[in-house]
């Protein structure tokens, strides 16, 4: 997980990178339970980092590597398609 997007009503998103590059390849709406989405909210905060190179986006918490999430899309494409956030962990 590269970081998230929260602004005031409008809908949170992940924004998520391939496992082991760190590239890019989309976001994810963040469709958490309330109980899942504050945890998510403390462990953003616990590992806020910064935006990685040519990354520019003003309403997004950056955050460090460590944070893996799973998440549901439609198969069969190089980049995020009508992805939602599942669930998420911290890397072992």
């Amino acid at each position: 997980m590269l970081g998230v997007e929260r602004e005031a009503g409008k809908p949170a998103f992940a924004l998520m990178a391939e496992r082991g590059t760190g590239r890019c390849v989309g976001s994810a709406f963040i469709t958490l339970n309330r109980e899942m989405r504050e945890r998510l909210w403390e462990r953003v905060q616990e590992h806020a980092g910064t935006a990685p190179k040519g990354m520019k986006r003003s309403v997004t918490q950056w955050v460090k590597p460590g944070l893996i999430g799973r998440v549901k899309h439609l198969r069969g494409e190089e980049v995020l398609r009508h992805a939602s956030l599942q669930d998420f962990r911290e890397a072992d």
